[in-house]
């Protein structure tokens, strides 16, 4: 009797615990976490791929000296509603609108007086607990052009532009190096 009492109890305490635990959509799980290790490559190879043709750059270099802040950008300075009209923006709809991922995009540099800056380039909102970041060192050098919202070449280099978020860090021939974050969660 006292073995049937025993496990009588054993066994409620094991469904009052399982009926405590809610399994939820963002709950981890080798699922979560495989579909965690996808997105992060995606964001990879994506910066890389921006890279490599020269659309990371050409995104980055976009700058709007008038109104000192990237060209198309929203009064807030960013992008908020989606992806930048450019290559780069292209690049980050294709791989992550479409599939209903948000994603912010930050530039990271170091500032005059040597500390760690955050220029924000794309917001969507506050990442979930469940979010990927993946970075792109990217180095610009001196004589690289300022590009218009078209991104064509404007005449003036980066080290000629005195509005440009990023200052420069070098007297040699590289202008700055601003490592590229993109992060990406399920919605």
């Amino acid at each position: 009797m006292e073995g049937v009492v025993a496990a009588l109890i054993v066994l409620s305490a094991v469904v009052f615990a399982l009926e405590m635990t809610a399994v939820t959509p963002l709950s981890a799980s080798t699922s979560s976490q495989h579909i965690e290790n996808q997105q992060e490559g995606t964001a990879r190879g994506l910066l890389a791929s921006a890279a490599e043709t020269g659309a990371l750059e050409r995104a980055v270099l976009s700058w709007n000296a008038t109104s000192e802040q990237f060209y198309h950008a929203p009064d807030v300075g960013r992008f908020t509603t989606g992806a930048p009209p450019n290559r780069f923006g292209e690049m980050l709809e294709r791989s992550f609108d479409r599939q209903g991922i948000a994603y912010n995009v930050y530039l990271r540099y170091r500032g005059a007086d040597g500390r760690l800056r955050t220029q924000k380039y794309v917001d969507q909102g506050e990442p979930s607990d469940h979010a990927v970041r993946a970075t792109w060192p990217l180095s610009l050098m001196a004589d690289d052009a300022i590009r218009d919202g078209n991104g064509d070449p404007t005449g003036t280099t980066v080290s000629d532009e005195s509005t440009y978020f990023a200052p420069r860090q070098s007297s040699a021939g590289v202008y700055s190096v601003i490592d590229v974050e993109v992060v990406v969660w399920r919605i």
